[in-house]
């Protein structure tokens, strides 16, 4: 299995005002995030508004899914590149997360993304039976760790252990926390050289690659895959003065991406860039006037 290094979008979903997915607008943002040079692409994420997508078989998730498969098949036709897709695949219940993962090695994608099962806040050893159990599919994992959301933090000696499990490719951290970070590098990522260390807060990306990690998984990179994908090559090259110059060049989107949650800011800041996001599905809103009016500032000293 190769390490992944480099920019992954976690995409978003376009919808259409009535609030049904705008498959049209998805195709053409993935050919976007393409013909920007990103690394890989992430559907059905929490960007994606994933819980409120429908995933019976041949509906909304298995389109989109296809669609993600077919865009990248013509791009690797068409370029030589090969673009791997991550898929989410994540859940609280271990049955139905062995479930995503099976389908996504169905379909056929390269990783599936697999999330510390939330809300229920099982222990230690659940959430290692739980990766375990998901690792026994026969695909490769990208943990996911983001305790903001989940309620769990995956320590670093937790990580440490479910890294030993067959097929875990590497973590998409985010915790926020830039020691945690720096030690899952020294105590996996540099005695693994298989295991990516990814990281999931844009704003972390510069520092992340400063201390050896690997790349994200983007947000921003929905509306700047080429300047995202720029910043991370820069710094797995080592010239972390240019990608600083982007980084800061960046950080008030970054910022302003998550002012009133994700995917809200973001799509928020694609509609007005005039990338197809449309509408969200509750419990999720459009963003507030106020909200509007930090994103438009933002994208206007990035320069977007």
């Amino acid at each position: 299995m190769s390490k992944l290094q480099g920019a992954f979008t976690a995409l978003i979903t376009p919808m259409n005002k009535d609030g049904s997915v705008d498959y049209e607008g998805y195709r053409n943002l993935i050919r976007y995030q393409l013909e920007g040079g990103i690394s890989g692409l992430v559907p059905l994420g929490t960007t994606a508004e994933t819980p409120t997508l429908d995933e019976t078989p041949g509906s909304e998730e298995d389109i989109m899914i296809g669609i993600v498969l077919e865009e990248v098949k013509a791009f690797r036709e068409k370029t030589g590149k090969k673009i791997p897709v991550i898929l989410g695949a994540g859940s609280n219940n271990t049955k139905d997360a062995v479930g995503y993962v099976t389908r996504a090695k169905k379909f056929g994608v390269d990783y599936a993304l697999v999330v510390t099962p939330y809300y229920n806040k099982p222990s230690d050893e659940g959430i290692f039976r739980h990766f375990e159990a998901v690792s026994k599919v026969g695909i490769p994992i990208i943990v996911y760790n983001i305790p903001g959301r989940t309620g769990k933090n995956i320590s670093t000696d937790l990580l440490c252990r479910i890294a030993e499990l067959p097929n875990i490719a590497g973590v998409k951290e985010a915790s926020g926390d830039i020691n945690q970070m720096m030690e899952v590098i020294h105590r996996i990522g540099r005695v693994k050289p298989d295991f990516s260390v990814l990281s999931g807060d844009d704003g972390l990306t510069l520092p992340l690659l400063a201390c050896g990690g690997d790349g994200v998984v983007s947000v921003v990179s929905n509306l700047a895959p080429g300047l995202i994908t720029e910043l991370v090559q820069k710094g797995l090259e080592g010239r972390f003065k240019e990608a600083a110059e982007i980084h800061y060049r960046l950080m008030p989107v970054f910022k302003a991406a998550f002012c009133e949650g994700n995917p809200t800011s973001i799509k928020c800041a694609l509609n007005l860039r005039g990338i197809p996001a449309g509408s969200l599905r509750l419990p999720l809103v459009e963003a507030s006037e106020k909200g509007q009016q930090i994103i438009r500032d933002a994208l206007e000293k990035a320069g977007l």
